[in-house]
């Protein structure tokens, strides 16, 4: 990849979409059929799957219900409707699943104080959807864990004891209860892993929203602001959030911090976040116009620290594509951001869905590739610490084969005009030349502005 350096190009007009793209029931039966074709492969009979309002994307996948406030518990037992537990708060919305199923109301899953004195035994309600003594049953929830750190890591749950102590009663000694996340989340074979094009189209709706979110922040910050009122400036809308909104600046930068009432200083470095479902956009600034504004410990920032972010960015995205592998993508960053002074943390790319980080094939040695049909994340993060802080540059794209991009095109085609011209932006502006099968999704289209009260001068391959 060539050097980079700072040029002044102000981001164009790409579009925002004015309705969100819903998902046909029709989607939701199939993947319930993948489901359970899946779980027929991994030799289980039945499976439930917990959620709250932090863990609620293997439910929302396959039913299109979240709880809110509440847990919820759907139980898919072979010859009986699936039965869906809910609290009294979201019962109603329980039954309007998207797919076909027994919503119950189940007390214990309510606010604390609320009225449970006609809360049925769990083992009876269980038994009642489908599970029975010597069955083999898988749990999902949002999370599975592997040899390292666990000698029996398919017994290792993250879901409430009292459901999966339940279940072990009802299965006896002559069934067995395991975690079955990886039917979902395994990045190579999972079915949340892969998405199909209406999915693709409302996950750019929240990664536009993210993004048109970062780009009021950045555009209308300034010195004297409190954190709060700078985060104001980006008019957050109605969608759900995949994480809580972030926000911090100067000695109290913390990339996870919501904002404060910590007013902004000329000179400050800021970080902020937004994250809806299926996007999440994120970027690092000094409060300043140029170099000039810097500290002195950091007079060099763009030097020592953007610029190589920039370059490692930028080669990320020219190299992502279907067939690479997450080795290869690691390998890339830490060829660039190798030295301890970067202190790359996390992995440098992960699949994003409902859940901000669904999981990653990004490790080193990875030899899993990337398919069509996958939202990946940019996701590239050097802890340098004081003075320096960090650099971001986070967004996500989507994979798509020339049928997967001809649906979309055919399915969507304001979708495809707002892709054509991110492509370009970041092909003829920025340098940065794509793969033909890479879609970006956000509206900040690599753009990285260092110096906030400049944000018309960001980064470009030369």
């Amino acid at each position: 990849m060539s050097p980079v350096r700072l040029i002044d190009a102000r981001l164009p007009d790409f579009g925002i979409p004015t309705e969100r793209p819903e998902l046909p029931r029709e989607i939701y039966a199939e993947r319930l059929q993948a489901l359970g074709k899946a779980r027929r492969a991994a030799n289980l009979d039945a499976l439930v799957i917990y959620a709250d309002r932090e863990h609620c994307a293997n439910l929302a996948w396959l039913t299109g219900f979240d709880p809110r406030f509440e847990e919820a518990l759907l139980i898919l037992a072979p010859g009986t409707t699936p039965t869906l537990l809910a609290g009294p708060e979201n019962l109603g919305r329980a039954q309007a699943a998207a797919i076909e199923v027994e919503a119950r109301l189940y007390p214990p899953f309510g606010l604390l104080g609320q009225d449970r004195t006609r809360t049925p035994a769990l083992h009876e309600v269980l038994q009642t959807a489908g599970l029975r003594a010597g069955q083999r049953v898988g749990i999902l929830g949002w999370k599975y864990f592997g040899p390292s750190e666990a000698a029996r890591p398919e017994l290792w749950f993250e879901t409430p004891s009292y459901i999966v102590d339940t279940i072990r009663q009802i299965v006896g000694e002559g069934g067995r209860v395991v975690n079955a996340n990886a039917l979902l989340m395994d990045c190579s074979t999972g079915l949340r892993a892969t998405n199909e094009i209406a999915q693709i189209a409302q996950f750019e709706f929240g990664a536009v929203a993210c993004s048109e979110a970062l780009k009021a922040l950045i555009a209308n910050i300034r010195p004297g602001m409190t954190e709060i009122e700078a985060a104001q400036q980006m008019r957050l809308g109605a969608l759900p959030h995949s994480c809580h909104t972030m926000l911090s600046s100067g000695d109290s930068l913390v990339g996870l911090n919501s904002p404060s009432g910590k007013r902004l200083a000329a000179g400050d470095p800021v970080t902020s976040a937004v994250g809806y479902w299926g996007g999440l956009s994120s970027r690092v600034g000094w409060l300043c116009e140029d170099a000039s504004g810097l500290p002195s410990g950091a007079a060099d920032y763009v030097e020592r620290l953007a610029a190589p972010y920039f370059a490692c960015a930028a080669e990320w995205y020219a190299t992502v594509g279907i067939g690479v592998s997450g080795g290869e993508l690691d390998a890339l960053a830490r060829r660039h951001l190798g030295d301890p002074f970067f202190n790359l943390v996390l992995n440098p790319g992960h699949l994003i869905h409902i859940d901000e980080w669904m999981n990653t094939p990004v490790y080193p040695g990875s030899t899993e590739t990337l398919r069509s049909g996958q939202a990946v994340q940019c996701d590239i993060i050097p802890a340098v610490g004081a003075p320096y802080y960090s650099a971001n540059i986070e967004d996500g794209i989507a994979l798509l084969d020339q049928p997967g991009r001809d649906a979309l095109r055919e399915q969507f085609p304001q979708l495809w005009e707002r892709v054509l011209a991110r492509r370009a932006f970041m092909g003829d502006v920025l340098g940065i030349r794509l793969k033909p099968e890479v879609v970006p999704l956000s509206n900040l289209a690599g753009a990285m502005p260092p110096f906030w009260l400049a944000p018309q001068r960001i980064f470009a391959v030369s």
